[in-house]
């Protein structure tokens, strides 16, 4: 006859499969007292007693009345039957009554000899337990009654079908569940019998003899009685090695995943597992990979778990989600534990997977972390055992742990990946395409693989097809999806760990481009971020902040969920008859979204640029510091290199925001930060972001018709081409500039126009007339700009020294710093070596103090050529190499070919001939490149001078 399925469970916490337990305990009582007798009238009586543990109150029978009604909403077959209940099951369809049915079997068959087919009834008995019987049932009478005779039962049914098993040489398969038993009942000598014989059938004969005397020791410590006749048998037989033939060596447990067999790369991350496995008998190693979602954290883990040769075997966890409790369970399990030999708590848990791991050296794989407190009751205690934890955490919390943050995948490794998964053929045929999907997925191991599986699936997509789909921001996650693999699944799950305000937190970052960025932007932690998984820390930055980065593909991610979860914003409520279409509606609200954190960020952000502004340009018309100073301290030293240094800190940032506020609307905001940029651009050589940020400052400024706004980047701009040697187009972005703007501001324009001059006359005119205005209107930085300038073109010591007072004055060391560089040029140029050096080594000082590394490689170049006029032309090549060696740091390729030719002139005066044309040859290919004709026909000229030089020594 056909066994009915099991709908009912009492072995262990109350089941029914139709649905979740009644909630109330009264109500979880009554049901487990009418299956304990299913089928079989229950009197009321008898339900008063064990709901109320022999004590009923007087309103006992009415209420269980009120019970049963309840119940029959929840559990078919309740019926009412002469003084009392029944519940209408049948006995195999409760696990507790089918569990006696079968160890009844097992022994049946056993004593008619069929000892395979009674272990197998033992064993399919056994797997009913899920725990202590009626471990949720509050009742004292029903577990003294059936829960303990329950339970003695199960564990007489262990030991006699490990009986079985012995008799089938099965001894070294149940040694683990062996240990497992008598770890948890320390007193029962029946199982210490059948562990002996078991370890003495496994050939393990010195461990039998060990474990005997363990059990001695218990037995003698807690009951002060010698072992029992059955156990000492079982010692006389290990010390007589009186056992049955030794079954086959057991193979070592192997619970983790398949390896991936198109893995690719990762040397350095396994080179350093390798290199902290702990040997035999050391202290059990810990070591946690952690890192963003989707970069092959598991896929390592894997990897490496194949290389150790562990004796105890390997076990694999999932720890995504899942208590501590429920992993234990699995893990004991694993290790040979019998299914109703876990305990219920957790506590009871951990000592017992700790006693069965103390005496193996294993390797456990814990996957997907959450936390420090969900890995601690997992980790193995055996000598020699090594626990690899990958979460998008570090672990800090995770004593005596060893952390490696797995990044993406190098340009080449991607392309790798992509190959092995894709086709090796189809790469190579479109090696362009290839770098540009690898580009597109930012190397991350998820993305590739997703984008490697489309491929494959698609024989007739070109490489290039797929990263021009790739190429659109606003649907790469949806293509970034193949099967049950999606980078958007996985930054969800993150995503969705997190408490509602990190969860604000990260929409908010998703309405910035930026690739790092500071705590300060936002004034949060985003620590908890990091946490996640979906930021990574950069570590500290020359500004001494926690710096954080994202992977392009979160910032997407980001930018999406602030998308669908901002409210619609005015201006998209009121849009177009399209918004019905949901890619556009989201568009619309992330449009919205964005522009309104942006918003938020803007006033923050410009008014901490301006301080820094404030402090390279000090008193500069427009910051709210005209008040001249006399002094520079020590401390006011410090904080404009400080304000120096956080500029540079948060330069990628800014230029990033530059954009950002263009690209929703913000011009105001967006031209304004352009402009309070450019002294840090000058100070640093940032050459490419200064013209970046100045085309999309006029774009904003011209789109508010923002007149003045325009002109003061027309003025920079101009700057920047003077830095850059094309005095022209620093004359046209200035006349442009002209007619925007009068007054102070049209004097400024003025000024550098006469810097541009190529007429001594006309510049000394125009620099004449902006002094006048300056000094009349009482602005001292405008008149220390002229005094210097026009020191400059009229080459006049007094007027630079003047200058230079002026600055010191405004507590501008940087000022005064370039006033000195013009004067010890022009005592050079006088050939006063003399004052030269003296002015020079006066602004090396001020450019040390304040940390200016291209301002000093400047000074160094000029001391460079002061040795050379002086006669010591080898100090003069080791300043010049330092200075160039700076320029060439800072990416300044222009300033480091003039650096070279000051190099190549102490070269010359060295008599060594060969080096010189050899530098100089380098750099004339460099002046070609930069379209520099003065650098060129400098170099042309110091060339023939070589020639002549080489000619005259031979």
């Amino acid at each position: 006859m056909r066994a009915e399925r099991v709908r009912f469970g009492l072995l262990g916490p109350l089941r029914i499969e139709a649905g979740a337990p009644p909630g109330p305990a009264k109500h979880r009582a009554l049901l487990a007292a009418l299956l304990l007798s299913a089928g079989n009238a229950v009197p009321v009586e008898r339900l008063m007693t064990l709901l109320w543990d022999d004590r009923p109150p007087a309103s006992a029978e009415p209420v269980l009345r009120v019970y049963v009604s309840a119940l029959r909403k929840l559990v078919d077959g309740i019926v009412t039957v002469p003084g009392g209940y029944l519940l209408a099951v049948e006995a195999d369809e409760v696990d507790c009554h089918r569990f006696e049915r079968l160890v009844s079997r097992a022994r049946r068959a056993r004593e008619a000899g069929r000892v395979a087919e009674a272990a197998d009834d033992f064993r399919a008995a056994l797997a009913l337990w899920r725990g202590d019987a009626l471990a949720d049932v509050e009742s004292s009478a029903l577990r003294r009654l059936h829960a303990v005779p329950l339970q003695e039962l199960r564990l007489t049914a262990v030991e006699e079908r490990a009986e079985l098993d012995l008799r089938l040489g099965r001894g070294a398969e149940v040694v683990g569940e062996l240990r497992a038993l008598v770890a948890a009942y320390p007193l029962r000598e029946r199982a210490w019998a059948l562990l002996l014989d078991a370890l003495c059938q496994a050939g393990r004969r010195p461990d039998a003899l060990a474990a005997y005397q363990q059990a001695r020791r218990l037995l003698v410590d807690e009951l002060g009685l010698e072992p029992g006749e059955e156990l000492r048998e079982a010692h006389r037989r290990a010390l007589a090695a009186d056992r049955p033939a030794a079954a086959p060596r057991p193979v070592p447990i192997n619970e983790t995943p398949p390896d991936i067999s198109d893995f690719t790369g990762r040397t350095d991350v396994l080179a350093w597992i390798t290199s902290r496995t702990a040997g035999p008998g050391a202290p059990p190693a810990v070591l946690v990979l952690h890192g963003p979602p989707g970069c092959g954290k598991s896929a390592v883990a894997v990897r490496a778990s194949a290389t150790p040769n562990l004796p105890g075997g390997r076990l694999y966890a999932s720890l995504a989600g899942r208590p501590a409790g429920a992993v234990l369970e699995d893990l004991l399990r694993c290790l040979g534990c019998p299914d109703g030999a876990v305990p219920v708590g957790v506590a009871e848990r951990v000592r017992l997977y700790r006693g069965m791991t103390a005496g193996r050296s294993l390797l456990v794989v814990l996957d997907d972390a959450a936390d420090e407190a969900q890995v601690r009751p997992l980790l193995p205690t055996g000598p020699g055992s090594l626990t690899i934890v990958t979460s998008r955490s570090p672990l800090a919390g995770l004593e005596g742990a060893r952390a490696y943050e797995l990044d993406v995948l190098g340009a080449g490794e991607a392309v790798d990946l992509l190959a092995a998964v894709a086709g090796r053929d189809r790469v190579a045929a479109e090696p362009e395409a290839a770098r540009r999907i690898a580009r597109l997925c930012g190397g991350l191991p998820l993305a590739l693989r997703i984008a490697g599986s489309r491929l494959a699936r698609k024989p007739g997509w070109t490489l290039d097809h797929l990263a021009g789909r790739l190429g659109d921001e606003r649907r790469r996650l949806d293509e970034l999806s193949a099967g049950d693999l999606a980078v958007r699944g996985s930054l969800a799950l993150g995503y969705q760990g997190l408490a509602e305000p990190e969860r604000r937190l990260l929409r908010a970052l998703g309405a910035l481009s930026a690739p790092d960025f500071a705590s300060w932007v936002f004034g949060a932690d985003l620590e908890p971020l990091a946490e996640a998984g979906l930021l990574q820390s950069r570590g500290l930055d020359e500004a001494g902040q926690e710096r954080y980065g994202w992977h392009d593909l979160t910032r997407l991610f980001a930018a999406e969920r602030l998308a669908e979860e901002s409210a619609p914003g005015p201006d998209v409520a009121a849009g177009g008859g399209e918004a019905g279409r949901g890619r556009d509606l989201a568009a619309g609200r992330g449009a919205a979204g964005r522009r309104w954190v942006l918003g938020e960020v803007a006033g923050g952000v410009l008014a901490r640029v301006r301080r820094a502004r404030a402090a390279l340009l000090p008193a500069e018309p427009g910051s709210g510091r005209t008040a001249a100073r006399t002094a520079e301290s020590l401390l006011e030293t410090g904080r404009l290199r400080g304000e120096a240094r956080w500029l540079s800190a948060e330069r990628r940032f800014l230029v990033a925001t530059v954009g950002d506020l263009r690209a929703v609307g913000l011009y105001e905001a967006a031209w304004r930060l352009a402009f309070y940029l450019t002294p840090l651009f000058e100070l640093g050589g940032h050459h490419d972001d200064w013209h970046a940020t100045t085309a999309t400052g006029l774009d904003a400024a011209r789109a508010a018709g923002h007149r003045e706004g325009e002109a003061l980047l027309l003025r920079g701009l101009a700057d920047l081409h003077r830095i850059e040697g094309r005095p022209q187009a620093a004359a046209a972005a200035l006349r442009a500039a002209q007619p925007l703007v009068e007054g102070l501001e049209l004097a400024r324009i003025t000024l550098r126009l006469g810097l541009v001059e190529e007429r001594p006359e006309a510049a000394e005119h125009a620099l004449t007339r902006c002094l006048r205005v300056f000094e009349e209107a009482g602005d001292q930085r405008g008149t220390a700009d002229a005094l210097r300038a026009l020191g400059a073109v009229r080459r006049d010591p007094a007027l630079l020294e003047r200058g230079r007072a002026a600055y010191h004055e405004l507590g501008d060391p940087r000022g005064e710093a370039e006033a000195l560089l013009d004067l010890a040029r022009l005592h050079l140029d006088a050939r006063r070596p003399g004052p030269a050096r003296e002015c020079a080594e006066r602004r090396l000082r001020i450019n040390r103090r304040l940390g200016d590394r291209l301002p000093e490689a400047a000074t160094l170049l000029l001391l460079a050529r002061i040795a050379t006029s002086e006669g010591t032309p080898e100090t003069a090549a080791a300043l010049a190499r330092d200075a160039v060696a700076t320029y060439r740091e800072h990416g300044d390729r222009r300033r480091a070919a003039h650096g070279m030719l000051v190099l190549a002139t102490a070269h010359l005066d060295l008599d060594e001939i060969d080096e010189a044309v050899e530098v100089i040859a380098a750099v004339m290919g460099e002046f070609d490149i930069l379209g520099d004709g003065r650098g060129r026909a400098e170099a042309e000229r110091l060339a023939q001078e070589a020639r002549r030089r080489r000619g005259r020594s031979a």
